[in-house]
């Protein structure tokens, strides 16, 4: 049994079992599930386990927070739901293509460069030394040992389509080798950057430490290699359906695909580059501040994909140099919060919390420490853009990736003459305004003496009814993830017409496409899934209509969502309604109604902080 097996078995069970589950990747700090039905998977409970730093939902994706050691857990739990990790065969019921269009692209990009970050850092920190190394005057362009060094720091950036056409064919279940092979030959010197007449037209491209290419023409061949193995016999199909593959790809993705594929990521590239050059201190300041919030939602490698294919082709980017101090000002708060609070288990999440940042890992901070103390998490933001001011006057540019923290610095000194004094500045001028304004602001939770013990003030809040209805104890429900209370305390409510209200004035946080149930937080943080009826997902909407969308602010008593009882009940579900509050343990109590029916806007429970 490895370190981590009871770990991957209660975030298993708590997603809500290997069955919910259709896919599974990870990034650096994240478990990103793919699953069924995510009403069903047990938030409150992942997000005060052991191990776990705290769950967020983005992108179609459910999300465990887990820190440094995920590909570990990660492991355990692919071995125990019978999925080959890292592209192997997935444990799926339900296939990708459910997913949208612009997730399905995504995946296989991700799942193309993922595999690839700590090998691509790693070259990047070699060329961040060999930088300061001859800066300094201890090698020079001359020595043997500069030679070596720059091969090791540039090797995977030209040959960058081999490992990417392995990655990527992996996650198309297509022969790994033949992907790789389709890299190998996009970096075939005598093809690359010379004239090529093929078909009455003259070609002249180059391949090398190019990213999108490989990923279209792997993407291109897979359905071949499939459609060829069907007819070509088993005896000879091994070499034969490569021969086939390789005539009909290549030649193609030279002419037309590579191509096409460069146009786009040079398009997309422009665009953004063009937005920054409008009032590059602005964007810039903005993107500096903001990024710690898309990595909130998982989306900051969306956003910063293309300026890092720059990177990857020897182009420096201001814009990865933007976000790259954020972690800085993260920890300054978490070190003030540190210094401030006297509460003894604060203090023992902040300290390690601290030391990871330092290093660029900002999760546990964030999730641990600033984001449950919003003002502070807000601080954190402000020294982030103002450290984007200093990126912009000093000029600083991202030259190579070596990672986040201390150690990403060295991607950050220029080749041509590294200047440290604006990255020392861009250090200071976030940490320290982060520190300050955080150490100044920052309050324990009030508290009142009585007895010598502190006791935490008390207050409350009311959720009022989202429909009318009769009512029934939580443990009666006949689903017995409802019925146990792991996803909360609540209740059930057996509607007598067709129509969900906002059960206080709150946010939209989640609202599933089959629209059978809706999640919201109210301005107090008290979070609500109401989930209309059990299995209701498998309608895939019909019979549901929704008046709002995930993210709207909604006031008590406005119409969420409507459907229609009679059809529901005819296709064989039960529209038993359970109203959950999600996140049952942040409160000292909750207190329900002791009437036996409900309407629409009647207090539903009171809880207690």
């Amino acid at each position: 049994m490895g370190k981590y097996s009871k770990l991957a078995d209660d975030i298993i069970k708590n997603v809500g079992g290997k069955e919910n589950i259709i896919g599974l990747q990870h990034c650096i700090t994240r478990l990103r599930f793919n699953l069924k039905d995510e009403s069903i998977a047990n938030d409150g409970i992942l997000k005060n386990m052991d191990g776990v730093i705290t769950v967020m939902k983005a992108m179609g994706q459910y999300m465990v927070v887990i820190g440094e050691h995920v590909p570990h857990v990660y492991a355990e739990v692919c071995e125990k739901i019978g999925m080959k990790p890292y592209g192997g065969k997935e444990l799926r019921e339900v296939e990708e293509k459910k997913a949208s269009l612009f997730n399905r692209v995504l995946s296989v990009v991700m799942g193309g460069m993922g595999p690839c970050l700590n090998m691509i850092c790693a070259s990047g920190i070699v060329k961040g030394l060999t930088t300061l190394l001859t800066f300094l005057g201890v090698i020079t362009p001359e020595d043997g040992v500069y030679l070596l060094l720059t091969a090791i720091g540039d090797a995977i950036f030209f040959f960058l389509p081999l490992m990417l056409g392995f990655n990527v064919a992996k996650k198309l279940k297509m022969d790994s080798f033949l992907g790789f092979l389709i890299g190998a030959i996009m970096c075939y010197p005598a093809i690359n950057g010379v004239d090529i007449n093929l078909f009455g037209h003259v070609f002249n491209a180059t391949y090398t430490g190019t990213f999108l290419p490989v990923v279209f023409m792997v993407a291109a061949a897979a359905p071949l290699e499939r459609f060829f193995k069907k007819y070509v016999p088993e005896l000879v199909s091994n070499f034969i359906v490569p021969v086939i593959v390789l005539i009909i790809v290549v030649p193609i993705g030279f002419v037309l695909i590579g191509p096409i594929a460069n146009l786009i990521g040079v398009g997309i590239n422009t665009g953004i580059n063009s937005l920054l050059k409008v009032s590059p201190i602005i964007a810039g300041t903005i993107l500096a501040g903001f990024y710690q919030v898309f990595v909130l939602f998982g989306v900051h490698g969306v956003l910063f994909m293309f300026p890092f294919m720059d990177l990857m082709q020897g182009i420096p980017s201001q814009l990865m140099a933007f976000t790259f101090f954020s972690c800085f000002a993260q920890i300054g708060v978490v070190l003030a919060i540190y210094l401030r609070t006297k509460d003894i288990k604060l203090k023992s999440i902040a300290l390690p919390a601290f030391i990871s940042g330092i290093f660029g890992v900002t999760e546990p901070a964030i999730y641990g420490v600033t984001l449950p103390r919003i003002k502070m998490f807000i601080i954190s933001c402000i020294g982030a853009a103002a450290s984007g001011v200093v990126v912009y006057f000093g000029n600083i540019m991202m030259y190579t990736y070596t990672g986040m923290g201390v150690i990403g610095l060295l991607g950050l000194l220029n080749p041509n003459g590294p200047q440290i004094l604006p990255l020392i500045l861009a250090i200071a001028v976030s940490f320290t305004i982060s520190f300050v304004l955080a150490y100044l602001i920052y309050k324990d939770d009030i508290v009142e003496e009585k007895s010598n013990k502190k006791i935490q003030k008390v207050t409350q809040e009311i959720v009022f009814a989202p429909a009318n209805g009769d009512l029934a104890s939580l443990k009666e429900s006949s689903d017995e993830a409802f019925a146990c209370e792991a996803l909360g305390k609540g209740v059930l409510i057996r509607p007598i017409d067709g129509k969900i209200v906002s059960p206080f004035d709150g946010t939209v946080r989640t609202l599933f496409p089959t629209k059978h149930a809706i999640g919201i937080v109210s301005d107090n943080g008290c979070e609500i899934l109401i989930h209309i009826g059990y299995n209701t997902v498998q309608l895939d909407g019909k019979y549901f209509e929704s008046f709002v969308e995930q993210g709207d602010v909604v006031k008590k008593g406005d119409l969420l969502v409507t459907f229609d009882t009679e059809q529901i009940i005819k296709e064989g579900y039960s529209i038993e309604t359970p109203i959950i509050i999600t996140n049952t343990d942040n409160y000292l109590d909750i207190i329900e109604t002791n009437n036996k029916n409900v309407r629409a806007g009647d207090e539903l429970f009171t809880v207690v902080h």
